[in-house]
């Protein structure tokens, strides 16, 4: 230090360590600038891990998602296409939802930053098939909801590495097959649910499910699929359903079977009707569907030409399948309203509507072959009402006329008791007893006056009012109070006769 001191400092060497100290100072002085807020995307709704913008017609997934997001909601919009790495900004994501779109389509890598999601939900969106590549980077996939989708096909590799999947959810499609031998592939000790309902499959491996775990087989759901008849599938599912399985136990009604392949309607409830399917196969031979227009109430009896069946008809027994999946044997249902002859005939006592449908006609070989008949779609329509040949709004235009008209009448015509004393009289004869409402206006006196009337020189009208005392049907007048000879009897008879009768029409003279 002091030989430092000693020795005078040169400008070229000072300045540069003045300007690091300086550079020092404010780095040290200077605030330090708080991490920046995220903000929550427009039309969105944002709390600590959730994000919803759900219902908001976006059609493009929004920038800047939260990173904090583990739960993110984007069902009901417009959404068509999920980009590749899409997810890269929230990496503690752990349920998405994306239902109610219009995705058809997953790009190849639109998952590979989502190894932590454990719920998707892409139901109700507009995919056509599941490929090897969609879902093969959610290795922590808990659960997959894909029903109400159009997908005919599902790639066998499809979850094979998804080794934790719980609850896969393929109902309300259109698969005609499925990958049942990729389900040993899919953590099978972790899967519970495996829904296939309400698709389209005619065929099932019966002995590749058969060997499948009682968890899965309880979790595997195959209602409302048209599956070929066979003892395999009976015998299985009968099985489950004595184990209490839930797939079969609480959709018995919904297990159906197809009993020809030529015959797509011919399903039938097998679990229901069990006794005639322990030993079940079907014939080939093919028929055309007859159309049939009845009338409700009407009787209905339809016929199988026997020449369809390849069976000997001595062998054989009919049996009828319904719109309701139910078959009829001789000699019908219970309640008779449906009636199966010796011939195959099969009667419909009276026809309704919730009789409307496919009727299938099967011959029966012992013990249980069928073959198919024939088939008939009969539609039992109302009767149109005889005579009628006037429409609604010509019968309600004719109902506002008559009712005009009856209004006129009642306001414009006085209605009268009777029609003979109704008419006006002619002049100068004795007025009649039911004319108590009507008054006679007159200008002139009469040319001559009965008994007990007399006519005042002052007045020009003359109220005629029925009395109830009568004699030889004449009757009286009511006279005002400045009649000459007012105070005669007959004169105070017409008086109280008249108010009486007046208080109760309460009419008001007219006096010139």
């Amino acid at each position: 230090l002091p030989a430092t001191m000693s020795s005078p400092a040169t400008p070229d060497s000072v300045w540069p360590r003045v300007a690091k100290l300086f550079l020092l100072l404010l780095q040290l002085c200077a605030p330090r600038a708080s991490p920046r807020p995220h903000r929550c995307p427009d039309a969105c709704i944002c709390t600590s891990d959730l994000l919803s913008c759900s219902r908001q017609m976006l059609r493009r997934v929004p920038q800047a998602l939260p990173p904090t997001t583990t739960t993110l909601d984007l069902s009901h919009n417009a959404l068509s296409q999920l980009h590749d790495h899409w997810l890269a900004a929230l990496p503690h994501l752990e349920a998405l939802h994306i239902s109610h779109n219009q995705i058809r389509d997953l790009y190849p890598r639109a998952f590979h930053n989502a190894s932590f999601l454990r719920h998707l939900d892409m139901s109700s969106n507009h995919l056509q098939a599941v490929e090897r590549h969609y879902f093969e980077a959610l290795v922590s996939l808990e659960e997959l909801l894909l029903y109400d989708n159009h997908i005919k096909r599902v790639d066998e590799n499809a979850f094979a590495k998804l080794s934790d999947l719980r609850k896969v959810y393929l109902s309300w499609n259109n698969l005609t097959t499925f990958p049942f031998h990729a389900v040993q592939g899919l953590g099978i000790h972790k899967l519970r649910t495996l829904d296939l309902s309400s698709n389209s499959l005619s065929s099932i491996p019966v002995e590749v499910l058969a060997a499948l775990p009682e968890n899965v087989g309880n979790g595997l759901y195959l209602h409302n699929n048209p599956i070929r008849c066979s003892c395999q599938l009976y015998l299985m599912l009968q099985r489950w359903n004595q184990r209490g399985f839930s797939s079969v136990k609480d959709f018995s009604e919904e297990h159906t079977c197809k009993v020809s392949d030529n015959a797509p309607r011919s399903l039938i409830k097998f679990l229901k009707h069990r006794d005639m399917f322990e030993n079940c196969s079907a014939g080939t031979e093919d028929a055309h569907l007859s159309h049939l227009e009845v009338v409700v109430g009407q009787p209905v009896l339809l016929t199988c030409n026997s020449s369809n069946s390849s069976l000997p008809h001595a062998a054989t027994t009919s049996m009828w399948i319904t719109p309701h999946h139910e078959p009829i044997k001789h000699p019908g249902n219970s309640n008779r309203s449906l009636e199966v002859y010796g011939n195959g005939s099969l009667r419909i006592a009276a026809a309704k509507p919730w009789l409307s449908g496919v009727y299938v006609g099967l011959a029966m070989n012992s013990p249980y072959n069928f073959s198919r008949m024939c088939e008939f779609n009969v539609t039992v329509l109302y009767p149109k009402a005889a005579g009628e040949t006037f429409s609604t709004g010509l019968t309600t235009l004719l109902g506002c006329i008559v009712s005009l008209v009856l209004v006129i009448i009642y306001l414009y015509l006085t209605p009268c008791r009777c029609l003979g004393c109704c008419r006006k009289p002619a002049p100068l004869s004795p007025p009649q007893e039911c004319s108590a409402q009507s008054s006679i206006l007159s200008t002139t006196p009469p040319a001559t006056d009965g008994p007990h009337r007399k006519a005042s020189a002052n007045k020009h009208v003359v109220f005629l009012e029925p009395i109830r005392e009568t004699q030889n049907g004449r009757i009286r007048l009511a006279l005002g109070e400045d009649f000459p000879d007012s105070k005669h009897p007959k004169v105070l008879q017409l008086k109280s006769d008249s108010e009486s009768i007046s208080s109760v029409f309460s009419d008001t003279p007219i006096v010139s």
